[in-house]
């Protein structure tokens, strides 16, 4: 007989039930629910915190974990992990909903972890899936708890804590960021489900092309739950075969998750050819064929940022001070990208592609630093004119250092002319597309104000 939670308000299942029947009530349940790691060993994924070594792993093994709090995309196993600890840990798994969950069952779940805790030295890890969702209150009323070390939290997230949950129960955690899973880690869950009689789907005659097999490791974006609901869906609606075998087509997987496979590599030339046509496209002012290659690149599954690293680079260096919103504009969607991920995250990043694609276009910048970098590797080094050496030591006015410096702001206009560089040499030629057509007035103003007093004698200008 299974041993009994006094201190649990809904008690344990009881029962001796036969094998066959153990398996066919575990089938009723999702794939992904049955394929749920038991053990670190069958965990996918998240080396850079589980691997053999790591902090978390060693804290795991040695029965030293106190209260976590883990942030990531969805299907990345936040709750199979705090599963996992509880079983290694012999904790008992409480868990509420930071959606659902009110302050009466959180002081339930907490007296009975106390009693527990008092009457039979078993502590309980309470896992609250989505903690950001619930109110300062109601984080506050764990505080005691975690403190006294009652129970052993492991808050789960989509957001980043350090913004979206109360400072206290952060400073009284260690936090850890989940990853989305590689292919590969996909690939292997998928591969497991297939071979797993008693779990998973080994018990039919079933078939599944290479394939189509990678497209949903790929187009599930990292998310195992996404992945193996979308083979059960092709393993239960395809019938099978005169044979008796189920046999999935890359087709068939196109349509259980729901998207069609397009030919994309992930890092080789599909990948490079296609981000090289979507910012020549912008650079070329095409914004319909920007949103093109950018939609191939968004149902390819690509990383978003990726994508808005780019249009920051062309942002700076094909619009440049033409129109300078458009770096503002380009940075604003990579963050609102990181904040929301996909599929919302398509808005915004098409709004700062069309806006690049129709915004005036200059790369006087590009091409100024890179002359500045040229002259600096291949010109004789420039020594920093005595006036303008830091005088804000001791010692300074011996050398002479600052002397003679004229403040800009002193001046009307915050203008004066004066040598800021000891040599006849220009890297910047501005253009006259959009704003920069103000920017080269004021500066054509200026440099003819710095050749007037050179012609004058002015012995620093």
């Amino acid at each position: 007989m299974a041993e009994r939670d006094l201190f649990n308000s809904k008690p344990e299942p009881v029962g001796d039930a036969p094998k066959a029947d153990r398996q066919a009530g575990q089938r009723q349940a999702p794939l992904a629910a049955r394929m749920r790691p038991r053990t670190l060993e069958e965990y996918a994924g998240q080396q850079h915190i589980l691997k053999r070594g790591m902090l978390l792993r060693r804290a795991i093994e040695a029965d030293r974990i106190q209260s976590l709090i883990l942030y990531g995309p969805p299907g990345t196993g936040k709750t199979t992990l705090a599963q996992i600890i509880a079983n290694r840990t012999e904790s008992k798994f409480e868990r509420l909903s930071g959606v659902e969950s009110n302050v009466a069952e959180m002081r339930r779940v907490l007296s009975g972890a106390a009693n527990r805790l008092e009457n039979t030295g078993r502590p309980t890890l309470l896992f609250i899936d989505e903690i950001h969702r619930f109110s300062k209150a109601q984080q506050d009323v764990l505080l005691p708890d975690v403190e006294g070390g009652i129970i052993r939290l492991v808050g789960a997230t989509t957001h980043n804590p350090f913004f979206f949950v109360n400072s206290p129960l952060v400073s009284r955690s260690q936090i850890f960021e989940l990853q989305p899973l590689g292919e590969l880690d996909v690939r292997q869950l998928l591969d497991r489900a297939l071979s797993d009689s008693e779990r998973g789907l080994g018990h039919l005659k079933m078939e599944v092309e290479p394939e189509a097999l990678d497209h949903l490791a790929t187009i599930s974006d990292g998310d195992a739950r996404k992945a193996l609901n979308s083979l059960e869906i092709a393993a239960l609606t395809t019938p099978p075969e005169t044979d008796g075998v189920i046999r999935v087509a890359m087709a068939v997987a196109e349509e259980c998750i729901q998207k069609k496979a397009v030919v994309y590599d992930g890092d080789g030339d599909q990948h490079y050819d296609t981000i090289s046509a979507f910012i020549k496209s912008i650079r070329g002012s095409d914004p319909d064929a920007a949103l093109y290659w950018l939609a191939k690149m968004i149902h390819a599954g690509e990383d978003p940022r990726f994508i808005t690293r780019r249009l920051m680079i062309s942002a700076a260096e094909d619009i440049g001070l033409a129109d300078p919103m458009a770096l503002v504009l380009s940075t604003s969607a990579h963050q609102a990208a990181e904040f929301i991920g996909w599929p919302e995250a398509r808005i915004p990043i098409a709004e700062a592609t069309v806006y690049l694609a129709t915004a005036h276009k200059s790369n006087s910048a590009y091409t100024a630093i890179n002359s500045a970098l040229e002259e600096v590797k291949t010109g004789r080094t420039i020594p920093v004119p005595k006036h303008l050496r830091d005088s804000h030591y001791a010692g300074a006015k011996r050398l002479g250092n600052g002397e003679e410096y004229k403040y800009a702001h002193a001046y009307d206009d915050q203008f004066v002319a004066q040598d800021y560089l000891g040599v006849d040499i220009r890297f910047y030629d501005p253009t006259e597309q959009g704003v920069e057509k103000k920017i080269k007035d004021r500066v054509l103003h200026w440099r003819s104000l710095q050749e007037k007093a050179k012609q004058d004698g002015n012995p620093k200008s």
